[in-house]
């Protein structure tokens, strides 16, 4: 900081229960590295190859685009907000459900995380085991959390801006590496452009775009990411770095990427976490797992990260436990490790699934609450105090988020014709309830204290 203004020293620990203040605030180039980690991840080629290959490769990029634009409107609403206000998602769902409703969003926030983090922490694991065929399965897992643990003890602000900002490079080269070597050795052509059945259900792009809402936690997660950037910078992260730039490389670069690969390179199979892994690694060899080191250590700095400030933020609401961050990042690591081999594996996407459901629907309830009138009433200069008066239960809130949610699953239950609607008809729902009981509490003083 210039002049002779003292820096302020920010315990990492309270930064996950408390507003973040203006001193902790971060550089915008700085945040940007610390948030792009999040576009290196695996899951996005596997995701592009697996649409393409159920729909056609015209209906995946029509649901990446899509895609692409509805996450740019949101997150500009939701990550400015954010940076306004300072709170991180397990203190606005505080105000949006109360303080019990708010254990309950942030647990299936670090639930989430936790699952991705078991994901992308396996590929690292399977890549070793099959490099390596003396290094047990077991063993190369236990190697991943061990190096992964450690690495998000430092800040946010001060560690991994900076270390995000040095794999950068290596992760874009990695890509470029990949494609090239893959049509060198296969041969370039147009067919990937034509992956896919061979005829294509004609409805397939809504599919591939529903699809892209059941990871809708990434909005979560911009919005606890988001809250350490400047005020000064709100357009920026508004539009850049949380906007149209970061969902095209993340859906749309990685996904055509993905499809490329899996469509070109022969003998995979069904695209999955281990087909690409093993094609990379037939395809460049250790240069392959030294590519794949760089995406997963660059997207486990975020899934630890996030993961260990809401495990903190719930069993500290929950229990009233606050141990320092580092006890909650190893305890992080041990149930990372413990699901690796629990065999969960194989059911992770069911499981994400479901909870995609709860997410979408805080987010609609989220998004409801910014654009009413009420959100005015949480201006930067009121944030404390209202978080000090909150109730256990926000009534409100909660019916807007279990209606939304109860609709949902039962889509998703319901026959096939009705599944693909099952997340749009859980944000429509949410945001119609949570606006029509709002306007009666406003008509209903006792109600509104709920």
């Amino acid at each position: 900081m210039a002049g002779a203004i003292e820096p302020i020293v920010v315990d990492e620990v309270d930064l996950s229960t408390a507003r973040i203040p203006d001193q902790a605030r971060m550089p915008k180039f700085a945040l940007t590295m610390a948030w792009w980690s999040l576009c290196s991840a695996m899951v996005y080629l596997i995701i592009g190859a697996s649409l393409a290959l159920f729909y056609g490769t015209a209906n995946a990029v029509i649901g990446m685009v899509l895609s692409v634009l509805v996450y740019s409107v949101v997150n500009f609403v939701l990550t400015r907000y954010a940076i306004k206000t300072g709170l991180s998602v397990s203190l606005f769902s505080r105000v949006l459900f109360g303080s019990a409703g708010a254990a309950l969003a942030t647990l299936i926030l670090a639930a989430t995380v936790i699952y991705y983090a078991v994901f992308e922490s396996s590929v690292i694991a399977v890549a070793m085991n099959a490099l390596f065929p003396s290094i047990s399965y077991p063993v190369a897992a236990l190697i991943v959390v061990i190096y992964s643990v450690p690495l998000v003890f430092g800040s946010v602000q001060n560690w991994l801006d900076k270390l995000n900002g040095v794999l950068l490079p290596f992760y874009i080269i990695g890509l470029i590496a990949a494609v090239v070597m893959t049509a060198h050795t296969y041969g370039a052509s147009s067919a990937w452009l034509h992956f896919g059945p061979s005829k294509a259900p004609s409805t397939g792009w809504w599919d591939c775009f529903v699809y892209y809402m059941g990871v809708w936690v990434f909005m979560m997660a911009a919005f606890d990411f988001a809250r350490f950037g400047k005020k000064a910078d709100a357009r920026y992260h508004g539009t850049f770095n949380f906007g149209a730039p970061f969902w095209t490389m993340a859906f749309v670069i990685n996904g055509l990427i993905g499809i490329f690969l899996v469509s070109t390179i022969p003998g995979n199979g069904a695209p999955s976490e281990v087909s690409v892994v093993l094609a990379l690694l037939k395809l460049m060899g250790v240069w392959g797992f030294g590519f794949l080191l760089v995406t997963q250590t660059r997207i486990n700095t975020a899934n630890y990260y996030l993961a260990t400030i809401n495990t903190h933020a719930f069993f500290q609401r929950t229990l009233g436990l606050n141990f320092p961050k580092y006890v909650w990042t190893i305890l992080v690591g041990a149930v990372v490790y413990g699901l690796m081999l629990s065999g969960i594996f194989a059911k992770l996407f069911e499981a994400l699934a479901y909870q995609g459901v709860f997410v979408v629907a805080w987010v609609a309830v989220a998004m409801a609450h910014i654009l009413s009138d009420k959100s005015g009433q949480l201006a930067e200069d009121t944030a404390d105090s209202t978080l000090s008066n909150v109730h256990t239960f926000n009534v409100g809130g909660l019916v807007a988020w279990f209606a939304g949610v109860a609709v949902g699953i039962a889509m998703m239950e319901a026959s096939a014709s009705f599944r693909s609607f099952s997340a749009p008809s859980t944000f429509v729902v949410s945001v119609a309830a949570y606006l029509v009981v709002s306007a009666y509490a406003k008509r209903t003083p006792v109600a509104s204290r709920a």
